[in-house]
C-alpha cells in the first residue's frame, strides 16, 4: 500500500491553503476560513476512525490540547467517512477538537491527498463500507499548519501512513509562529 501513495506530495509549505465548509461530528458546517479569524489551524487528515495508527495519533494530539490552545491554535482532523464514524472517532478517542467528514472527498482532493491503495489492499479492507461515498480511495496521512493569511506555513504528508508529523514538532513550530 505504502508503494501506492509514493507519488502523493500533497500541497506544499508556502501554499495557500483552499477553504473548505465540512460537517463535524454532530453534522454542523465548519469553515476553514472562519476558524483562522481566530487564530493558526492545524488539519490532521487520517484514513478512518478503523485505523489504530491514526486513533494513536489522534489521541496524542489530544493529550496536548491545552497546550496547542494556549499557543493561540486549534484542531481539525479529516477523514473520507460520514459524519456518524466521525462522531464515533470522537467519542472513542475522547477528542475535543473537530473531526469532519470530506465524505465526497473533495477536500482531500484539493489538498493533494488522495490515492488508491490497490487491489490487494482492497482484497484485505473493503473501503467502500468504511468511506463515506463508497470510493474505495484514501487520503495520505498529512498534517497541514494553516496561518491566519491562509498559508501553509508547515506541511507533514508520508506516504508511510504509520510516519505522522508528532505533538512535539507541532508544537515546536506553534512556537516559532507566536514568536
Amino acid at each position: 500500500m505504502i508503494s501506492n501513495a509514493g507519488h502523493v506530495e500533497g500541497l506544499a509549505e508556502g501554499d495557500k491553503a483552499p477553504d473548505f465548509i465540512l460537517p463535524n461530528a454532530l453534522g454542523n458546517d465548519v469553515s476553514l476560513y472562519v476558524k483562522l479569524q481566530s487564530g493558526v489551524v492545524i488539519i490532521k487528515f487520517y484514513r478512518g476512525e478503523w485505523c489504530p495508527i491514526c486513533n494513536l495519533d489522534l489521541r496524542e494530539v489530544q493529550s496536548k490540547l491545552s497546550e496547542i490552545k494556549s499557543l493561540g491554535a486549534s484542531v481539525i482532523a479529516i477523514s473520507p467517512q460520514n459524519p456518524d464514524m466521525a462522531l464515533t472517532a470522537k467519542e472513542k478517542n475522547n477528542l475535543d477538537f473537530e473531526v469532519l467528514s470530506d465524505a465526497n472527498q473533495k477536500i482531500i482532493k484539493a489538498y493533494n491527498l488522495q490515492f488508491d491503495p490497490g487491489k490487494d489492499y482492497h482484497a484485505r479492507r473493503d473501503l467502500a463500507l468504511l468511506n463515506g461515498n463508497g470510493s474505495k480511495t484514501l487520503p495520505v496521512p498529512a498534517t497541514f499548519i494553516i496561518n491566519t493569511d491562509q498559508v501553509i506555513v508547515t506541511a507533514h504528508v508520508e506516504a508511510n501512513y504509520t510516519e505522522r508529523m508528532g505533538v512535539s514538532e507541532i508544537l515546536s513550530v506553534l512556537k516559532d509562529l507566536a514568536d
